[in-house]
């Protein structure tokens, strides 16, 4: 197992795609061990280049837009999760709520937590 410390965005991105290729390895073995290990290095990477105030709110939109602008999703790949380019938008633009439903797909393919996906936020209304 040759893990080495997360010190640029490039090493980041590199662990990222590492964990998404152990994704499902069944505890204890090799690929499930280096899942654990990468998943606690990305956590402490992530803590020092990101720090969140604990009372900064980050809501299930802001982590939809942070997998778009920082993990190379696109929001076409997200319309194709929900079913249409409109719905995509909505959510986005906070015209439309996340179901449970949509918030499964999108934790499956996109590999976010269901709890960030779930946390409560403003929906805005049309004028």
């Amino acid at each position: 197992m040759n893990i080495r410390p997360i010190r640029t965005d490039e090493d980041h991105r590199a662990a990222l795609a590492e964990i998404e290729a152990c994704w499902g390895a069944p505890e204890g073995s090799e690929a499930g061990d280096r899942l654990d290990v990468l998943v606690t290095l990305v956590e402490s990477y992530e803590a020092r280049r990101w720090p969140m105030d604990k009372h900064e709110r980050f809501d299930p939109i802001d982590a939809l837009q942070y997998a778009i602008d920082e993990f190379g999703h696109t929001q076409a790949e997200l319309a194709e999760l929900l079913g249409s380019r409109p719905r995509a938008s909505e959510i986005l633009a906070r015209r439309r709520a996340l179901t449970v439903e949509m918030i499964q797909k999108i934790s499956e393919a996109w590999k976010i937590p269901a709890d960030l996906l779930v946390r409560p936020y403003r929906i805005e209304r049309a004028a």
